[in-house]
């Protein structure tokens, strides 16, 4: 009796540690919204430093007025540039709210490209999936892109998709490029293939997923920065481990933050804002915005190959 009394406490307690668990991932950290801040030594030296906003997986859904109202304030920060990665949408009456949370960066410069989420509706389905990079995806009902496109567009942000631009935001010539979103094979590289404009102080490569066979043809093509979005940083993630899987081709080390990919190139991956609403919750993995500084980079930085280092980064709660 002893024995099975001890073993209704042993199961006791861990059906107890499993709902709090549920209960932090779902109901605080998913909640917890963090701006990280990195300075990459990028530009040619002596040019003025350039403040980017990187923001993506916003996966708003109307009544989120936590978030909505998190990003509202982002604008304080007063970047000299916005970029969205996607993944925009989680509900076909959200652009109102991703509008509204948005509306005061909107009046400053910004880039943005589509995710898959901002296509189509997400869909439940076994997490397990995750696994196997090579799964069967299914589309969830239409989103109203063609409303967020136009909104953005209206308000002065230029859509990268597939099209190569210049641009100036804060003393710096940038040249863009981008390409719609490689998860679901909606990439057209060949649209935007060619040598990077060299004249420019700045080389800005965007993708909602960073897929390998994407990051390899910007960093071949002379890129600086390559800027994506998509594995909400793993999303479940475990002490000492980190992130169990990226959703995409990307390897683990990279699943978040600032990296070299190539001698020359550096990437930045956002865990972004937001989760599916089949999928509501985070473990070690907070939910974030990321204020990129970008400097002079010393001659020889720009020179020698780098290995995938994760950049240091500053937390702020």
């Amino acid at each position: 009796m002893a024995v099975n009394q001890s073993l209704v406490r042993a199961g006791a307690s861990l059906v107890g540690a499993g709902l709090a668990g549920a209960a932090y991932a779902t109901m605080y950290e998913r909640n917890a919204f963090t701006l990280r801040e990195h300075t990459l030594p990028i530009l040619p030296p002596g040019t003025p430093s350039l403040r980017i906003l990187h923001i993506s997986d916003l996966h708003m859904t109307p009544g989120q007025r936590l978030k909505q109202g998190w990003v509202h304030e982002l604008a304080a920060l007063e970047p000299d540039l916005v970029v969205n990665t996607g993944d925009n949408l989680s509900h076909p009456r959200a652009v109102p709210s991703v509008v509204q949370a948005l509306d005061p960066l909107l009046a400053r410069p910004g880039l943005f490209v589509f995710g898959s989420n901002d296509y189509f509706g997400p869909t439940a389905k076994n997490p397990a999936k995750y696994f196997n990079k090579n799964h069967e995806r299914r589309h969830g009902e239409p989103l109203p892109w063609q409303d967020l496109r136009a909104a953005f567009s209206e308000r002065g942000w230029l859509d990268a998709t597939h099209t190569r631009r210049r641009l100036e935001a804060g003393g710096v010539t940038i040249a863009v490029a981008g390409v719609d979103d490689p998860h679901i094979e909606r990439d057209r590289y060949e649209t935007i293939a060619g040598r990077a404009d060299e004249s420019v102080d700045l080389r800005l490569a965007l993708t909602h997923s960073p897929e390998p066979r994407v990051l390899d043809r910007f960093a071949s093509d002379g890129y600086d920065l390559a800027l994506a979005g998509h594995t909400h940083g793993g999303q479940l993630c475990l002490p000492v481990v980190g992130a169990l899987v990226t959703n995409c081709g990307l390897d683990r080390s990279r699943v978040k933050g600032a990296s070299a990919w190539g001698a020359h190139m550096k990437l930045h991956v956002s865990a972004g804002l937001g989760t599916s609403p089949w999928a509501p919750f985070r473990t070690f993995c907070r939910p974030e915005a990321s204020l990129l500084t970008l400097v002079g980079a010393p001659v020889r930085d720009r020179e020698v190959e780098l290995g995938p280092v994760i950049a240091p980064e500053a937390v702020q709660a």
